[in-house]
């Protein structure tokens, strides 16, 4: 929990997302309509509508939580130790070898109890 207290998104939070979704809605409503210009123009208008659109999310509290969760990701993942290259190379030989190791033996129990079932029905 954040030591900060929690701030109750208000009614004009709810207007400023529901017009959020509206202009991205419009956005994409535009693009397939107005086929007749280019699309490199299309393509910009639509980006331009969902920068708008993604501004005027980020000033509600949600938007502004959704923010923060990003950022503190970010951290995170800055804080994560990968693995070498050869550690992965090492890593996926062996995920390869024991995946065909228990396909071979998935086969040979299939082998085994069809055998088993034609014995018995004939």
């Amino acid at each position: 929990m954040n030591a900060k207290a929690e701030v109750e998104s208000s009614g004009m939070d709810t207007v400023k997302l529901l017009l959020a979704v509206v202009l991205l809605v419009g956005g994409i409503a535009l693009f397939y309509f107005l086929e007749e210009y280019s699309t490199l123009v299309r393509v910009l208008g639509l980006l331009a509508v969902t920068g708008v659109a993604v501004f005027i999310a980020m000033q509600s509290v949600a938007g502004r939580r959704v923010w923060d969760f990003a950022r503190a990701s970010r951290t995170e993942v800055r804080k994560v130790v990968w693995p070498s290259r050869q550690e992965t190379i090492q890593t996926t030989l062996i995920v390869f070898a024991m995946v065909l190791l228990i396909g071979i033996v998935l086969w040979v129990f299939d082998m085994i109890l069809m055998a088993i079932v034609q014995a018995v029905t004939g």
